[in-house]
This record gives C-alpha cells, sequence and structure tokens, in this order.
C-alpha cells in the first residue's frame, strides 16, 4: 500500500500521488463508516434480544470512583480484620469500579505500601487505629 519515496518525485509526480492518497483516505473513511454502521445495527440487535452491550475495546475509559483505592479500602477496613482477597471483593462491593484483571494483587500493593494499614497475621490486614498512629507519630 505504500506509495513512492516522495522525495525522488517531480511536482506533477508529487500532486498525482496526493491525490492518489486522497482518494485512499476518502475509501477507508467510508468503508469504516460502512462497519461503524453495522457495528451498531448488531449491537442494537443483541440489546433487544437482552445480551447486553458489547464488551469495551481496549482503548475505553477507565471507570471513575469517588475516592481512590487506599480511602476506599481504609474504610472497608474499619473495625474488621480482612484477608486480600476479602477486601478485594468487599472494596468492589461497596461500590469502587475497576476493570483490572489483576485487581487483588493491586490491593495487596496498596496494603503494603500505605502506613494506614496494619497486618494482623498472614494475609490478614485491618486499618491502624487513631491511637497507634499518635504512637508512630511521637517515635
Amino acid at each position: 500500500m505504500a506509495g513512492p519515496v516522495v522525495t525522488q518525485l517531480s511536482y506533477e509526480e508529487l500532486q498525482t500521488e496526493l491525490k492518489r492518497r486522497e482518494k485512499t483516505v476518502r475509501q477507508l473513511q467510508r468503508k469504516r463508516d460502512r462497519l461503524v454502521a453495522q457495528l451498531e445495527e448488531v449491537e442494537k440487535e443483541l440489546a433487544e434480544a437482552g445480551g447486553g452491550k458489547i464488551r469495551q475495546h481496549a482503548g475505553g475509559r477507565r471507570p471513575r470512583n469517588d475516592k481512590n483505592l487506599v480511602d476506599a479500602m481504609a474504610d472497608t477496613l474499619k473495625g474488621k480484620i480482612l484477608s486480600v482477597t476479602e477486601l478485594a471483593e468487599a472494596v468492589q462491593k461497596d461500590g469502587y469500579k475497576t476493570t483490572s484483571p489483576n485487581f487483588r494483587t493491586i490491593v495487596n500493593q496498596a496494603l503494603l505500601k500505605d502506613d494506614r494499614f496494619k497486618r494482623v497475621s498472614r494475609g490478614k490486614y485491618t486499618v491502624k487505629s487513631a491511637r497507634s498512629k499518635k504512637k508512630a507519630a511521637r517515635r
């Protein structure tokens, strides 16, 4: 699909090549428009059949949350001791939206990095109390 090397062309040849490429672009745009219309029709039929929307492609938008993940985790963990898996599920149940296939790993990393969280036993975490935060600040 590549054309000739443009640095070796005369002015007239450049104009011809430019027109050829513009024509190709117009053809591709029409083809894209037809495909988009077909896709919209399939999505409409799918929705009518009760299948819902087609999964977004990789270029889709990230879901937006009211709070960042660490704040959501802290709120969920208040007064509780949970495993990483339980916390990941509870945070999502409480409304935190994510499309990550590795969400549990992200939760685990946040637990290890943020000093608001305290490891109670192997794989079990809670939120540090206000008292223990004051003690740590005095040291």
